[in-house]
Protein backbone atom coordinates (compact mmCIF):
# COMPACT_ATOMS: atom_id res chain seq x y z
CA UNK A 1 0.00 0.00 0.00
CA UNK A 2 2.88 2.38 0.78
CA UNK A 3 4.23 1.81 -2.72
CA UNK A 4 0.86 2.69 -4.21
CA UNK A 5 0.61 5.87 -2.17
CA UNK A 6 4.10 6.88 -3.22
CA UNK A 7 3.28 6.21 -6.84
CA UNK A 8 0.11 8.32 -6.58
CA UNK A 9 1.96 11.17 -4.84
CA UNK A 10 4.62 11.32 -7.58
CA UNK A 11 1.96 11.08 -10.28
CA UNK A 12 0.11 14.05 -8.76
CA UNK A 13 3.31 16.06 -8.62
CA UNK A 14 3.98 15.20 -12.26
CA UNK A 15 0.51 16.39 -13.23
CA UNK A 16 1.14 19.75 -11.56
CA UNK A 17 4.31 20.10 -13.67
CA UNK A 18 2.55 19.24 -16.93
CA UNK A 19 1.59 21.86 -19.54
CA UNK A 20 -2.14 21.38 -18.88
CA UNK A 21 -1.77 23.37 -15.65
CA UNK A 22 -0.78 26.49 -17.61
CA UNK A 23 -4.36 27.79 -18.24
CA UNK A 24 -4.99 28.02 -14.46
CA UNK A 25 -1.47 29.06 -13.44
CA UNK A 26 -1.93 32.85 -13.98
CA UNK A 27 -5.06 32.88 -11.82
CA UNK A 28 -3.38 30.62 -9.24
CA UNK A 29 -0.42 32.96 -8.90
CA UNK A 30 -2.63 36.06 -8.93
CA UNK A 31 -4.96 34.76 -6.22
CA UNK A 32 -2.05 33.75 -4.00
CA UNK A 33 -0.11 36.94 -4.61
CA UNK A 34 -2.50 39.28 -2.78
CA UNK A 35 -4.13 39.36 0.64
CA UNK A 36 -2.70 38.01 3.89
CA UNK A 37 0.23 35.65 4.15
CA UNK A 38 -1.99 32.60 4.70
CA UNK A 39 -3.87 33.22 1.46
CA UNK A 40 -1.58 31.00 -0.72
CA UNK A 41 -2.20 28.13 1.69
CA UNK A 42 -5.96 28.68 1.47
CA UNK A 43 -5.82 28.78 -2.34
CA UNK A 44 -3.93 25.50 -2.62
CA UNK A 45 -6.04 23.74 0.03
CA UNK A 46 -9.25 24.89 -1.67
CA UNK A 47 -8.00 23.67 -5.06
CA UNK A 48 -6.88 20.35 -3.62
CA UNK A 49 -10.12 19.66 -1.75
CA UNK A 50 -12.28 20.48 -4.77
CA UNK A 51 -10.02 18.44 -7.02
CA UNK A 52 -10.15 15.42 -4.70
CA UNK A 53 -13.92 15.55 -4.21
CA UNK A 54 -14.55 15.82 -7.94
CA UNK A 55 -12.28 12.98 -9.02
CA UNK A 56 -13.43 10.63 -6.25
CA UNK A 57 -17.13 11.30 -5.85
CA UNK A 58 -18.77 13.97 -7.97
CA UNK A 59 -17.28 12.59 -11.22
CA UNK A 60 -20.06 10.03 -11.47
CA UNK A 61 -22.68 12.78 -11.25
CA UNK A 62 -21.17 15.25 -13.71
CA UNK A 63 -20.13 12.85 -16.45
CA UNK A 64 -16.78 11.71 -15.16
CA UNK A 65 -13.41 13.36 -15.09
CA UNK A 66 -13.89 15.41 -18.24
CA UNK A 67 -13.57 18.79 -19.82
CA UNK A 68 -16.47 21.13 -20.15
CA UNK A 69 -18.59 20.28 -17.12
CA UNK A 70 -20.71 23.39 -17.52
CA UNK A 71 -22.15 23.82 -13.98
CA UNK A 72 -18.73 23.51 -12.34
CA UNK A 73 -17.03 25.73 -14.89
CA UNK A 74 -19.76 28.34 -14.39
CA UNK A 75 -18.99 28.37 -10.66
CA UNK A 76 -15.31 28.85 -11.39
CA UNK A 77 -16.03 31.74 -13.76
CA UNK A 78 -18.29 33.49 -11.24
CA UNK A 79 -15.76 33.20 -8.42
CA UNK A 80 -12.85 34.36 -10.56
CA UNK A 81 -14.80 37.36 -11.86
CA UNK A 82 -15.85 38.36 -8.34
CA UNK A 83 -12.32 37.95 -7.02
CA UNK A 84 -10.86 39.95 -9.88
CA UNK A 85 -13.31 42.79 -9.29
CA UNK A 86 -12.52 42.71 -5.57
CA UNK A 87 -8.87 43.33 -6.37
CA UNK A 88 -9.62 46.17 -8.76
CA UNK A 89 -12.21 47.99 -6.61
CA UNK A 90 -10.59 49.47 -3.47
CA UNK A 91 -11.95 48.12 -0.18
CA UNK A 92 -14.17 45.47 -1.77
CA UNK A 93 -11.76 42.63 -0.97
CA UNK A 94 -11.72 43.50 2.77
CA UNK A 95 -15.52 43.63 2.91
CA UNK A 96 -15.83 40.25 1.19
CA UNK A 97 -13.26 38.68 3.50
CA UNK A 98 -15.05 40.00 6.58
CA UNK A 99 -18.41 38.76 5.36
CA UNK A 100 -16.98 35.31 4.66
CA UNK A 101 -15.66 35.17 8.22
CA UNK A 102 -19.10 35.87 9.66
CA UNK A 103 -20.80 33.36 7.38
CA UNK A 104 -18.28 30.67 8.16
CA UNK A 105 -18.95 31.09 11.90
CA UNK A 106 -15.62 29.50 12.65
CA UNK A 107 -14.37 32.22 14.95
CA UNK A 108 -14.06 35.96 15.20
CA UNK A 109 -13.99 38.32 12.27
CA UNK A 110 -11.22 37.80 9.78
CA UNK A 111 -7.80 39.01 10.86
CA UNK A 112 -7.12 39.87 7.20
CA UNK A 113 -4.98 36.80 6.50
CA UNK A 114 -6.99 36.00 3.34
CA UNK A 115 -7.24 32.29 4.17
CA UNK A 116 -11.00 31.87 3.71
CA UNK A 117 -11.21 33.88 0.50
CA UNK A 118 -8.24 31.87 -0.72
CA UNK A 119 -10.20 28.69 -0.07
CA UNK A 120 -13.06 29.99 -2.20
CA UNK A 121 -10.87 30.98 -5.15
CA UNK A 122 -8.82 27.80 -4.92
CA UNK A 123 -11.96 25.70 -4.83
CA UNK A 124 -13.15 27.34 -8.04
CA UNK A 125 -9.80 26.78 -9.73
CA UNK A 126 -10.01 23.11 -8.78
CA UNK A 127 -12.94 22.65 -11.16
CA UNK A 128 -10.80 23.87 -14.06
CA UNK A 129 -7.69 21.96 -12.96
CA UNK A 130 -9.55 18.63 -12.73
CA UNK A 131 -9.29 17.70 -16.46
CA UNK A 132 -5.50 17.51 -16.12
CA UNK A 133 -6.06 14.30 -14.19
CA UNK A 134 -7.88 12.41 -16.97
CA UNK A 135 -5.35 9.86 -18.23
CA UNK A 136 -3.12 9.65 -15.17
CA UNK A 137 -6.08 9.33 -12.82
CA UNK A 138 -7.07 6.22 -14.75
CA UNK A 139 -3.67 4.75 -13.91
CA UNK A 140 -4.03 5.73 -10.25
CA UNK A 141 -7.44 4.09 -9.97
CA UNK A 142 -6.29 1.07 -11.97
CA UNK A 143 -3.50 0.22 -9.58
CA UNK A 144 -5.56 1.02 -6.48
CA UNK A 145 -8.83 -0.71 -7.36
CA UNK A 146 -7.56 -4.16 -6.51
CA UNK A 147 -6.47 -3.04 -3.04
CA UNK A 148 -9.76 -1.33 -2.23
CA UNK A 149 -7.93 1.88 -1.31
CA UNK A 150 -9.08 4.09 -4.16
CA UNK A 151 -9.92 7.10 -1.96
CA UNK A 152 -6.60 6.96 -0.09
CA UNK A 153 -4.63 6.74 -3.32
CA UNK A 154 -6.61 9.58 -4.88
CA UNK A 155 -5.89 11.74 -1.81
CA UNK A 156 -2.18 10.95 -2.12
CA UNK A 157 -2.36 11.94 -5.77
CA UNK A 158 -4.00 15.25 -4.85
CA UNK A 159 -1.40 15.93 -2.16
CA UNK A 160 1.36 15.42 -4.72
CA UNK A 161 -0.23 18.09 -6.88
CA UNK A 162 -0.74 20.34 -3.84
CA UNK A 163 2.94 20.32 -2.86
CA UNK A 164 4.07 21.45 -6.30
CA UNK A 165 1.29 24.01 -6.69
CA UNK A 166 2.01 25.43 -3.22
CA UNK A 167 5.68 25.80 -4.13
CA UNK A 168 4.72 27.64 -7.31
CA UNK A 169 2.35 29.90 -5.41
CA UNK A 170 4.95 30.75 -2.76
CA UNK A 171 7.47 31.53 -5.49
CA UNK A 172 5.02 33.91 -7.11
CA UNK A 173 4.24 35.44 -3.71
CA UNK A 174 7.91 36.25 -3.06
CA UNK A 175 8.19 37.88 -6.46
CA UNK A 176 5.10 39.99 -5.84
CA UNK A 177 6.39 41.00 -2.39
CA UNK A 178 9.45 42.50 -4.06
CA UNK A 179 7.21 44.51 -6.38
CA UNK A 180 5.18 45.78 -3.43
CA UNK A 181 8.36 46.67 -1.55
CA UNK A 182 9.24 48.93 -4.48
CA UNK A 183 6.06 50.92 -3.83
CA UNK A 184 3.96 49.45 -6.63
CA UNK A 185 1.48 47.52 -4.52
CA UNK A 186 -1.78 49.16 -5.72
CA UNK A 187 -0.82 48.82 -9.39
CA UNK A 188 0.18 45.19 -8.83
CA UNK A 189 -3.15 44.45 -7.13
CA UNK A 190 -5.11 45.91 -10.04
CA UNK A 191 -2.97 43.99 -12.53
CA UNK A 192 -3.59 40.72 -10.70
CA UNK A 193 -7.31 41.48 -10.65
CA UNK A 194 -7.24 41.94 -14.41
CA UNK A 195 -5.39 38.61 -14.75
CA UNK A 196 -8.17 36.81 -12.86
CA UNK A 197 -10.91 38.44 -14.94
CA UNK A 198 -9.08 37.59 -18.19
CA UNK A 199 -8.70 33.99 -16.95
CA UNK A 200 -12.45 33.80 -16.27
CA UNK A 201 -13.25 35.12 -19.75
CA UNK A 202 -10.80 32.65 -21.27
CA UNK A 203 -12.66 29.81 -19.52
CA UNK A 204 -15.97 31.12 -20.88
CA UNK A 205 -14.75 30.91 -24.49
CA UNK A 206 -12.98 27.57 -23.92
CA UNK A 207 -9.36 28.69 -24.27
CA UNK A 208 -8.31 26.22 -21.56
CA UNK A 209 -10.05 23.37 -23.41
CA UNK A 210 -8.42 24.30 -26.73
CA UNK A 211 -5.02 24.55 -25.06
CA UNK A 212 -5.36 21.14 -23.44
CA UNK A 213 -6.31 19.66 -26.80
CA UNK A 214 -3.27 21.28 -28.44
CA UNK A 215 -0.99 19.88 -25.74
CA UNK A 216 -2.46 16.40 -26.09
CA UNK A 217 -2.06 16.45 -29.88
CA UNK A 218 1.30 18.20 -30.25
CA UNK A 219 3.26 17.82 -26.98
CA UNK A 220 2.59 14.23 -25.93
CA UNK A 221 5.71 13.49 -23.89
CA UNK A 222 6.71 16.60 -21.98
CA UNK A 223 5.62 15.59 -18.51
CA UNK A 224 6.19 12.85 -15.98
CA UNK A 225 2.80 11.24 -16.56
CA UNK A 226 2.72 10.93 -20.34
CA UNK A 227 4.13 7.43 -20.48
CA UNK A 228 1.44 6.12 -18.16
CA UNK A 229 -1.31 7.17 -20.57
CA UNK A 230 -0.32 4.47 -23.03
CA UNK A 231 -0.29 1.58 -20.58
CA UNK A 232 -2.79 -1.24 -20.89
CA UNK A 233 -4.05 -0.53 -17.37
CA UNK A 234 -4.98 3.01 -18.31
CA UNK A 235 -6.63 2.11 -21.59
CA UNK A 236 -8.69 -0.65 -20.02
CA UNK A 237 -9.72 1.35 -16.97
CA UNK A 238 -10.23 4.78 -18.49
CA UNK A 239 -13.67 4.23 -20.06
CA UNK A 240 -14.95 3.27 -16.62
CA UNK A 241 -13.45 6.37 -15.04
CA UNK A 242 -14.93 8.77 -17.59
CA UNK A 243 -18.24 7.02 -18.14
CA UNK A 244 -17.60 6.28 -21.82
CA UNK A 245 -18.05 2.79 -23.22
CA UNK A 246 -18.30 1.54 -26.78
CA UNK A 247 -21.48 -0.24 -27.80
CA UNK A 248 -23.62 -0.87 -30.85
CA UNK A 249 -26.91 0.97 -31.20
CA UNK A 250 -29.00 -0.11 -34.14
CA UNK A 251 -32.62 0.17 -35.09
CA UNK A 252 -33.86 2.70 -32.53
CA UNK A 253 -33.77 6.44 -32.11
CA UNK A 254 -32.20 7.88 -28.98
CA UNK A 255 -32.53 11.31 -27.40
CA UNK A 256 -29.94 11.17 -24.63
CA UNK A 257 -27.86 14.20 -23.77
CA UNK A 258 -24.21 13.83 -24.81
CA UNK A 259 -21.53 13.36 -22.22
CA UNK A 260 -18.65 15.77 -22.15
CA UNK A 261 -15.59 14.08 -23.62
CA UNK A 262 -12.53 14.17 -21.43
CA UNK A 263 -9.08 15.00 -22.72
CA UNK A 264 -8.08 11.42 -22.01
CA UNK A 265 -7.35 9.02 -24.82
CA UNK A 266 -10.46 6.84 -25.09
CA UNK A 267 -9.85 3.60 -26.90
CA UNK A 268 -11.34 0.13 -26.86
CA UNK A 269 -10.01 -2.99 -28.49
CA UNK A 270 -11.24 -2.62 -32.06
CA UNK A 271 -11.65 -6.40 -32.23
CA UNK A 272 -14.62 -5.97 -29.88
CA UNK A 273 -16.46 -3.97 -32.56
CA UNK A 274 -18.60 -6.44 -34.45
CA UNK A 275 -18.07 -6.92 -38.16
CA UNK A 276 -21.44 -6.14 -39.74
CA UNK A 277 -20.31 -7.10 -43.24
CA UNK A 278 -18.92 -5.31 -46.32
CA UNK A 279 -20.06 -1.72 -46.69
CA UNK A 280 -22.38 -1.14 -49.70
CA UNK A 281 -21.02 1.23 -52.33
CA UNK A 282 -22.63 4.64 -52.91
CA UNK A 283 -25.56 3.97 -55.25
CA UNK A 284 -27.73 6.14 -57.54
CA UNK A 285 -26.23 9.35 -56.19
CA UNK A 286 -26.35 12.74 -57.89
CA UNK A 287 -24.33 15.86 -57.03
CA UNK A 288 -21.24 15.75 -54.82
CA UNK A 289 -19.98 18.67 -52.74
CA UNK A 290 -16.69 19.37 -50.90
CA UNK A 291 -14.61 16.68 -52.60
CA UNK A 292 -11.22 16.78 -54.25
CA UNK A 293 -8.19 18.97 -53.58
CA UNK A 294 -9.04 21.89 -51.33
CA UNK A 295 -12.50 20.46 -50.66
CA UNK A 296 -14.21 22.55 -53.34
CA UNK A 297 -14.58 20.22 -56.32
CA UNK A 298 -17.53 17.92 -57.02
CA UNK A 299 -15.58 14.78 -57.92
CA UNK A 300 -17.58 11.64 -56.97
CA UNK A 301 -16.13 9.45 -54.24
CA UNK A 302 -16.25 5.67 -53.98
CA UNK A 303 -15.73 3.45 -51.00
CA UNK A 304 -13.25 1.46 -53.05
CA UNK A 305 -11.26 4.63 -53.58
CA UNK A 306 -11.41 5.36 -49.85
CA UNK A 307 -10.04 1.93 -48.92
CA UNK A 308 -7.38 2.33 -46.24
CA UNK A 309 -9.29 5.13 -44.53
CA UNK A 310 -11.92 4.93 -41.81
CA UNK A 311 -15.20 6.25 -43.27
CA UNK A 312 -18.21 7.61 -41.37
CA UNK A 313 -21.41 7.59 -43.45
CA UNK A 314 -23.98 10.02 -42.04
CA UNK A 315 -27.54 9.89 -43.42
CA UNK A 316 -29.18 13.28 -42.95
CA UNK A 317 -31.39 15.91 -44.51
CA UNK A 318 -31.01 19.61 -43.98
CA UNK A 319 -34.51 20.35 -42.60
CA UNK A 320 -34.36 17.60 -39.95
CA UNK A 321 -33.76 19.17 -36.51
CA UNK A 322 -32.47 15.87 -35.15
CA UNK A 323 -29.88 15.85 -37.94
CA UNK A 324 -28.99 19.50 -37.40
CA UNK A 325 -28.26 18.86 -33.73
CA UNK A 326 -25.72 16.16 -34.68
CA UNK A 327 -23.75 18.44 -37.02
CA UNK A 328 -21.52 20.00 -34.32
CA UNK A 329 -20.21 16.52 -33.51
CA UNK A 330 -19.66 15.55 -37.14
CA UNK A 331 -17.82 18.82 -37.80
CA UNK A 332 -15.65 18.34 -34.71
CA UNK A 333 -14.78 14.74 -35.64
CA UNK A 334 -13.89 15.80 -39.17
CA UNK A 335 -11.63 18.56 -37.84
CA UNK A 336 -9.96 16.39 -35.21
CA UNK A 337 -9.47 13.12 -37.08
CA UNK A 338 -9.23 13.89 -40.80
CA UNK A 339 -5.43 14.06 -40.48
CA UNK A 340 -5.53 10.62 -38.81
CA UNK A 341 -7.36 9.01 -41.74
CA UNK A 342 -11.07 9.64 -41.08
CA UNK A 343 -13.38 10.62 -43.95
CA UNK A 344 -16.87 11.81 -43.05
CA UNK A 345 -19.43 11.59 -45.88
CA UNK A 346 -22.84 13.18 -45.46
CA UNK A 347 -25.49 11.37 -47.51
CA UNK A 348 -28.30 13.91 -47.97
CA UNK A 349 -31.41 11.82 -48.49
CA UNK A 350 -34.38 14.20 -48.92
CA UNK A 351 -37.72 13.97 -47.18
CA UNK A 352 -39.49 16.86 -48.94
CA UNK A 353 -39.61 17.63 -52.64
CA UNK A 354 -37.64 20.89 -52.41
CA UNK A 355 -34.76 19.07 -50.72
CA UNK A 356 -33.96 17.48 -54.09
CA UNK A 357 -32.70 20.84 -55.38
CA UNK A 358 -28.90 20.96 -55.56
CA UNK A 359 -28.89 24.72 -54.91
CA UNK A 360 -30.81 24.24 -51.65
CA UNK A 361 -28.39 21.54 -50.50
CA UNK A 362 -25.42 23.73 -51.42
CA UNK A 363 -26.87 26.64 -49.44
CA UNK A 364 -27.45 24.39 -46.43
CA UNK A 365 -23.85 23.11 -46.56
CA UNK A 366 -22.60 26.70 -46.52
CA UNK A 367 -25.06 27.75 -43.81
CA UNK A 368 -23.97 24.94 -41.48
CA UNK A 369 -20.27 25.34 -42.31
CA UNK A 370 -19.75 21.74 -43.44
CA UNK A 371 -16.30 21.01 -44.87
CA UNK A 372 -16.57 17.27 -45.28
CA UNK A 373 -17.93 15.63 -48.48
CA UNK A 374 -21.70 15.58 -49.00
CA UNK A 375 -23.63 13.71 -51.71
CA UNK A 376 -27.26 13.93 -52.81
CA UNK A 377 -29.14 10.66 -52.52
CA UNK A 378 -32.34 11.83 -54.20
CA UNK A 379 -33.38 8.38 -55.39
CA UNK A 380 -32.60 6.83 -51.98
CA UNK A 381 -30.25 4.38 -53.67
CA UNK A 382 -27.58 4.53 -50.95
CA UNK A 383 -30.25 4.72 -48.24
CA UNK A 384 -31.80 1.48 -49.50
CA UNK A 385 -28.42 -0.18 -50.02
CA UNK A 386 -27.77 0.20 -46.28
CA UNK A 387 -31.32 -0.73 -45.35
CA UNK A 388 -31.49 2.55 -43.47
CA UNK A 389 -34.70 3.76 -41.80
CA UNK A 390 -33.75 6.88 -39.84
CA UNK A 391 -32.62 10.48 -40.01
CA UNK A 392 -29.96 10.75 -38.70
CA UNK A 393 -28.10 7.46 -38.87
CA UNK A 394 -24.36 6.75 -38.89
CA UNK A 395 -22.38 3.80 -40.24
CA UNK A 396 -18.67 3.47 -39.41
CA UNK A 397 -16.53 1.62 -41.95
CA UNK A 398 -13.03 0.34 -41.18
CA UNK A 399 -9.95 0.61 -43.40
CA UNK A 400 -10.73 -2.76 -45.00
CA UNK A 401 -14.21 -1.66 -46.12
CA UNK A 402 -16.35 -3.44 -43.51
CA UNK A 403 -19.11 -1.84 -41.42
CA UNK A 404 -18.03 -2.06 -37.79
CA UNK A 405 -20.47 0.22 -35.97
CA UNK A 406 -23.96 1.63 -36.56
CA UNK A 407 -26.19 3.98 -34.59
CA UNK A 408 -29.49 5.72 -35.30
CA UNK A 409 -30.99 8.90 -33.90
CA UNK A 410 -29.40 11.50 -31.65
CA UNK A 411 -27.08 10.68 -28.79
CA UNK A 412 -24.39 8.00 -28.39
CA UNK A 413 -21.77 10.61 -29.31
CA UNK A 414 -19.14 9.36 -26.89
CA UNK A 415 -19.62 5.75 -28.06
CA UNK A 416 -19.35 6.80 -31.68
CA UNK A 417 -16.18 8.80 -31.07
CA UNK A 418 -14.65 5.92 -29.14
CA UNK A 419 -15.36 3.61 -32.09
CA UNK A 420 -13.84 6.15 -34.52
CA UNK A 421 -10.67 6.40 -32.45
CA UNK A 422 -10.40 2.64 -32.06
CA UNK A 423 -10.71 1.94 -35.79
CA UNK A 424 -8.18 4.68 -36.58
CA UNK A 425 -5.76 3.12 -34.10
CA UNK A 426 -6.42 -0.29 -35.64
CA UNK A 427 -5.46 1.19 -39.01
CA UNK A 428 -2.15 2.39 -37.57
CA UNK A 429 -2.91 6.04 -36.78
CA UNK A 430 -1.35 7.69 -33.74
CA UNK A 431 -4.59 9.24 -32.51
CA UNK A 432 -4.27 12.51 -30.58
CA UNK A 433 -6.69 14.34 -28.30
CA UNK A 434 -10.46 14.16 -28.27
CA UNK A 435 -12.64 16.36 -30.44
CA UNK A 436 -14.43 19.30 -28.84
CA UNK A 437 -17.80 20.12 -30.46
CA UNK A 438 -19.05 23.69 -30.13
CA UNK A 439 -22.55 25.20 -30.23
CA UNK A 440 -24.10 21.96 -29.04
CA UNK A 441 -27.86 22.00 -28.39
CA UNK A 442 -29.27 19.49 -25.90
CA UNK A 443 -32.86 18.49 -26.81
CA UNK A 444 -35.79 18.53 -24.43
CA UNK A 445 -36.32 15.52 -22.24
CA UNK A 446 -40.10 15.72 -22.77
CA UNK A 447 -41.45 17.39 -25.89
CA UNK A 448 -44.54 17.49 -28.07
CA UNK A 449 -44.25 14.85 -30.84
CA UNK A 450 -43.43 16.05 -34.34
CA UNK A 451 -46.30 16.36 -36.79
CA UNK A 452 -46.81 17.19 -40.46
CA UNK A 453 -49.09 19.79 -42.03
CA UNK A 454 -49.97 17.75 -45.13
CA UNK A 455 -52.20 14.72 -45.25
CA UNK A 456 -49.24 12.31 -45.12
CA UNK A 457 -48.14 11.48 -41.56
CA UNK A 458 -50.23 14.22 -39.91
CA UNK A 459 -51.16 13.56 -36.28
CA UNK A 460 -52.65 15.54 -33.43
CA UNK A 461 -54.87 17.77 -35.57
CA UNK A 462 -58.32 18.58 -34.18
CA UNK A 463 -59.99 18.96 -37.58
CA UNK A 464 -58.00 17.83 -40.56
CA UNK A 465 -55.87 18.21 -42.44
CA UNK A 466 -58.32 17.72 -45.31
CA UNK A 467 -56.96 17.34 -48.86
CA UNK A 468 -57.57 20.16 -51.33
CA UNK A 469 -58.95 23.64 -50.78
CA UNK A 470 -60.85 24.00 -47.50
CA UNK A 471 -62.06 26.81 -45.23
CA UNK A 472 -61.57 25.93 -41.57
CA UNK A 473 -63.44 29.01 -40.38
CA UNK A 474 -62.44 32.13 -38.52
CA UNK A 475 -63.62 32.76 -35.00
CA UNK A 476 -62.66 32.61 -31.35
CA UNK A 477 -59.73 30.20 -30.85
CA UNK A 478 -60.90 26.92 -29.43
CA UNK A 479 -59.58 25.23 -26.32
CA UNK A 480 -56.90 22.71 -27.17
CA UNK A 481 -55.51 19.79 -25.23
CA UNK A 482 -51.76 19.34 -24.85
CA UNK A 483 -50.14 18.31 -28.17
CA UNK A 484 -53.26 19.25 -30.14
CA UNK A 485 -53.21 21.38 -33.34
CA UNK A 486 -55.93 23.35 -35.11
CA UNK A 487 -56.24 25.04 -38.53
CA UNK A 488 -58.15 28.28 -39.15
CA UNK A 489 -58.85 30.22 -42.33
CA UNK A 490 -58.50 28.87 -45.88
CA UNK A 491 -55.81 26.35 -46.79
CA UNK A 492 -54.84 24.29 -49.82
CA UNK A 493 -53.54 21.03 -48.39
CA UNK A 494 -51.58 18.41 -50.34
CA UNK A 495 -49.81 15.21 -49.31
CA UNK A 496 -46.69 17.04 -48.05
CA UNK A 497 -47.25 20.81 -47.77
CA UNK A 498 -50.15 22.89 -46.60
CA UNK A 499 -50.30 26.26 -48.34
CA UNK A 500 -51.94 29.34 -46.82
CA UNK A 501 -54.66 30.90 -49.02
CA UNK A 502 -56.44 33.56 -46.92
CA UNK A 503 -56.67 34.36 -43.20
CA UNK A 504 -54.68 31.18 -42.66
CA UNK A 505 -53.68 30.36 -39.11
CA UNK A 506 -52.51 27.52 -36.88
CA UNK A 507 -53.03 27.15 -33.13
CA UNK A 508 -51.35 24.55 -30.96
CA UNK A 509 -50.79 23.62 -27.34
CA UNK A 510 -47.21 22.44 -26.98
CA UNK A 511 -44.63 21.54 -24.35
CA UNK A 512 -40.92 21.90 -25.20
CA UNK A 513 -37.96 24.26 -25.11
CA UNK A 514 -37.81 24.88 -28.84
CA UNK A 515 -40.32 24.86 -31.71
CA UNK A 516 -39.30 24.51 -35.36
CA UNK A 517 -41.30 24.56 -38.61
CA UNK A 518 -40.24 23.72 -42.17
CA UNK A 519 -41.51 26.51 -44.44
CA UNK A 520 -41.25 27.73 -48.01
CA UNK A 521 -42.57 30.73 -49.93
CA UNK A 522 -44.00 30.51 -53.46
CA UNK A 523 -41.53 31.86 -56.00
CA UNK A 524 -39.08 32.47 -53.13
CA UNK A 525 -40.79 35.84 -52.61
CA UNK A 526 -40.34 36.98 -48.99
CA UNK A 527 -43.57 36.51 -47.04
CA UNK A 528 -44.29 36.93 -43.36
CA UNK A 529 -45.60 34.78 -40.53
CA UNK A 530 -46.85 36.39 -37.32
CA UNK A 531 -45.87 34.44 -34.19
CA UNK A 532 -47.95 34.76 -31.00
CA UNK A 533 -47.20 33.09 -27.68
CA UNK A 534 -50.19 32.80 -25.33
CA UNK A 535 -52.10 35.29 -27.49
CA UNK A 536 -49.44 38.01 -27.57
CA UNK A 537 -46.59 38.73 -30.03
CA UNK A 538 -43.72 36.58 -28.86
CA UNK A 539 -41.03 38.66 -27.08
CA UNK A 540 -37.57 38.56 -28.59
CA UNK A 541 -36.13 36.90 -25.49
CA UNK A 542 -38.36 33.85 -26.10
CA UNK A 543 -38.35 33.91 -29.89
CA UNK A 544 -36.39 31.54 -32.07
CA UNK A 545 -33.45 32.72 -34.12
CA UNK A 546 -35.63 33.45 -37.18
CA UNK A 547 -38.29 35.55 -35.41
CA UNK A 548 -37.79 39.28 -34.83
CA UNK A 549 -40.36 41.50 -33.10
CA UNK A 550 -42.95 38.76 -33.39
CA UNK A 551 -42.51 38.34 -37.15
CA UNK A 552 -40.80 35.63 -39.20
CA UNK A 553 -39.89 36.32 -42.84
CA UNK A 554 -39.93 33.24 -45.08
CA UNK A 555 -37.51 33.40 -48.00
CA UNK A 556 -35.83 30.04 -48.51
CA UNK A 557 -37.13 26.50 -48.25
CA UNK A 558 -35.72 25.35 -44.93
CA UNK A 559 -36.29 24.72 -41.23
CA UNK A 560 -37.15 27.87 -39.25
CA UNK A 561 -36.76 28.40 -35.50
CA UNK A 562 -39.97 29.84 -33.97
CA UNK A 563 -39.62 29.54 -30.20
CA UNK A 564 -36.62 29.26 -27.87
CA UNK A 565 -37.51 28.96 -24.17
CA UNK A 566 -35.12 28.65 -21.20
CA UNK A 567 -36.53 25.20 -20.40
CA UNK A 568 -39.34 22.79 -21.15
CA UNK A 569 -42.58 24.78 -20.81
CA UNK A 570 -46.22 24.51 -21.87
CA UNK A 571 -47.66 27.33 -23.99
CA UNK A 572 -50.26 28.19 -26.62
CA UNK A 573 -48.58 29.04 -29.95
CA UNK A 574 -50.52 30.79 -32.72
CA UNK A 575 -49.32 31.51 -36.25
CA UNK A 576 -50.83 33.77 -38.92
CA UNK A 577 -49.38 32.95 -42.35
CA UNK A 578 -49.40 35.23 -45.36
CA UNK A 579 -50.94 33.78 -48.57
CA UNK A 580 -48.37 31.74 -50.48
CA UNK A 581 -46.48 30.43 -47.45
CA UNK A 582 -46.30 26.62 -47.32
CA UNK A 583 -45.70 24.61 -44.16
CA UNK A 584 -44.41 21.05 -44.04
CA UNK A 585 -43.61 19.78 -40.54
CA UNK A 586 -43.40 20.89 -36.90
CA UNK A 587 -40.63 19.54 -34.69
CA UNK A 588 -39.99 20.18 -31.01
CA UNK A 589 -37.00 19.78 -28.77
Amino acid sequence: MIVLLGFAFLAGAGTALSPCVLPVLPALLASGGVGGRRRPLGVVIGLTVTFTVVIVGVANVVDGVGLGSDPLRDIAVAVLLASGLALIVPGLADRLEARMSRIAALGPRSRGDGFRSGLLVGGALGFVYTPCAGPILAAVISVSAASGRTVAVAIAYSLGSAVVLFALTLGGRRLFDRVRAAGRGPALQRALGIVMIVTALAIVVGVDVDFDQYVAENIPNVNLTAGLEKTKAVESRLPQVTGHTAKFVSGSKTATAPRNASQATLLVDAAKLKNLGPAPEFADTENWFNTGVGGHSTTPLTLKGLRGKVVLIDFWTYTCINCIRTLPYLKAWDAAYRKDGLTVVGVETPEFAFEHEASNVKNAIEQFGLRYPVVQDNEMGTWNAYGNEYWPADYLIDAKGDVRYATAGEGDYSQTETAIRSLLAEAGADVGGMAHPSNVVTPSEVATPETYLGTNRAQGWRDGPRPGLHDYGIGVPRDLALNEFDYSGTWNIAAQPATAVSNAGIDMEFEAKNVYLVLSSAGEIPRQVQVLLDGKPIPNRLAGADVHNGTLTVRNERLYSLVSLPGDQRHRLSLQLAPGVSGYAFTFG
